[in-house]
């Protein structure tokens, strides 16, 4: 990387040209920068210094085009609550790609950076504290090992947005894998032609997915055994376990997305697009954060459903290529049981991440056949109590056993003794087990009270409660004596608490 500048490349604009719209970003009257991740930076190994001048500054705000870029608006189309619709980037600009030294390739999007072809009469632009929600967010979730989007700097533009009240106008600068979506493969299936997404799946394999080892050795033997030699199919496969590995990790942490669309599952397997999404607090498996979603869609019980339908939607526009690879023409029905079966896959995959981290959860090294029993009765004591779901596992990890509200129940006592023969049962000492829980464990999450008290003192120029939460927010497994005040919480804290998409 240049030690005076950053260098993009783009290499999405190498698709035929229905796959995107060139857009600059708008210009903004007087950019300033309210916080810069100097940690992913140096990951990217982007000079931080130049990115903090007024050079960078105007940069990040859109205000310079590099020489040489390309920005762009992507297009995509795709289901929304179950209903397709015609989307793409209505107020984001991709202004290209980081390489970083290592070869890797992420994705550098402004997010509020004004109107393209597809905003659909929305103004383009963006809030302060929705994108410095996402910021606080998304650090949460990478700090706590979960594939993501990140934000590499929010800055206030100098413009007013007009939602339900005046706002202080914003911009994200997002970094990602890359923003292809589900979305993004129904849109070329709906209005391209076959050769359209063709090429998108020949990108996207060569960008996301030239690993060959990576469905080896998975706990589903048809994907273990799956003609690796049709690369279409292979593609779908692995999208399927990444997708199931991500959505598992989500369900350890409780964390509800809020709006699972289409457009908002990324083909490389990140979480991406951090609208109405929440924490759970008091353990509820319909629990239901999202203003919007008022049927209960997306709720914490039915992500992994979710996650399949969605990816049942990528698949019907892969089913052509897979068929012509197949040499198939005459019999797309066995193409259709094929990838029928790729699908299936996703409950095996899910269910060995999710049982696997469970068992780290409650300190177990190996497998019985009991697990299962002991993981959804405490599950079951948890809902019946209305505990609260992280300082549950918390206080089962510490030890502090007495801070659990059912502590004095018959059906918890039963249980504890069932866990601790349990224990007994496996040859690692329980300081090991100690280690296991602590690190599988968060003693730290974006708590949404948190996020929103950092978020209220923000909107009023205060941006030291957000800099405290997100710098305890980089150890969310550190059990130390720091965390104490950030592991509280408030009685009755979810009760009435709705997330907005933030538009």
């Amino acid at each position: 990387m240049d030690n005076k500048r950053v260098k993009l490349e783009n290499t999405y604009i190498s698709l035929p040209e229905i796959f995107y719209s060139k857009q600059n970003p708008s210009v903004v009257p007087s950019p300033e920068m309210i916080i810069f991740n100097d940690r992913l930076a140096d990951e990217l190994g982007i000079n931080k210094d130049f990115m903090k001048s007024q050079e960078g500054i105007n940069i990040l705000a859109g205000n310079k085009v590099l020489e040489n870029t390309t920005p762009i608006a992507e297009a995509y189309a795709g289901h929304q609550f179950g209903y397709f619709t015609m989307l793409g980037d209505g107020r984001a600009v991709l202004l290209g790609e980081v390489v970083t030294d290592d070869e890797k390739r992420f994705d550098l999007q402004l997010k509020g950076s004004g109107k393209t072809p597809y905003s659909r009469g929305g103004d383009g632009k963006a809030a302060l504290g929705p994108m410095l929600r996402e910021y606080i967010i998304s650090e949460g979730m990478y700090n706590l090992g979960i594939k993501t989007t990140r934000s590499l700097a929010v800055l206030k533009t100098g413009k007013i947005v007009y939602r339900d009240t005046e706002l202080d106008g914003a911009i994200l600068a997002r970094i990602a894998e890359s923003h292809i979506r589900v979305a993004t493969f129904e849109y070329a299936a709906r209005f391209g032609r076959e050769e359209d997404v063709k090429s998108l799946a020949d990108y996207t394999i060569e960008r996301h997915f030239k690993d060959k080892n990576e469905l080896n050795n998975t706990k589903s033997e048809y994907i273990n055994n799956l003609n690796k030699d049709n690369k279409y199919l292979t593609l779908l496969a692995k999208v399927v376990k990444r997708q199931a590995e991500l959505i598992a990790k989500w369900q350890l942490v409780g964390f509800i997305h809020g709006v699972m669309n289409t457009d908002n599952m990324s083909i490389c397997g990140e979480t991406i697009d951090y609208g109405p999404c929440a924490f759970m607090d008091t353990y509820d498996p319909d629990t239901v954060f999202s203003s919007i979603d008022i049927y209960g869609r997306y709720a914490y019980k039915n992500q992994p459903k979710m996650a399949v339908w969605n990816l049942s939607q990528f698949a019907e526009t892969l089913l052509p290529l897979i068929n012509e690879e197949n040499h198939n023409d005459e019999d797309m029905d066995e193409t259709i049981k094929t990838v029928e079966k790729v699908l299936s896959a996703f409950t095996i995959l899910y269910e060995n991440t999710w049982m696997s981290g469970m068992r780290k959860k409650l300190g177990l090294f190996n497998e019985e056949e009991n697990d299962k029993v002991i993981i959804n009765e405490f599950l079951d004591i948890m809902k019946e109590n209305k505990a609260d779901y992280t300082n549950t596992f918390y206080y089962l990890t510490t030890g502090y056993v007495e801070n659990l509200p059912f502590v004095a129940t018959e059906r918890f006592t039963k249980w504890y003794a069932l866990w601790s023969d349990r224990l007994k049962r496996q040859n690692e000492s329980m300081s090991e087990v100690r280690e296991l829980m602590e690190n599988n464990n968060p003693a730290i999450i974006p708590r949404n009270y948190r996020v929103e008290e950092a978020l209220a003192d923000a909107q009023k120029g205060n941006y030291k409660t957000m800099e405290s939460l997100l710098e305890v927010l980089k150890n969310p497994y550190n059990y130390s004596e720091v965390n104490k005040d950030y592991v509280k919480v408030p009685e009755n804290l979810s009760c009435g608490y709705k997330t907005y998409c933030g538009t």
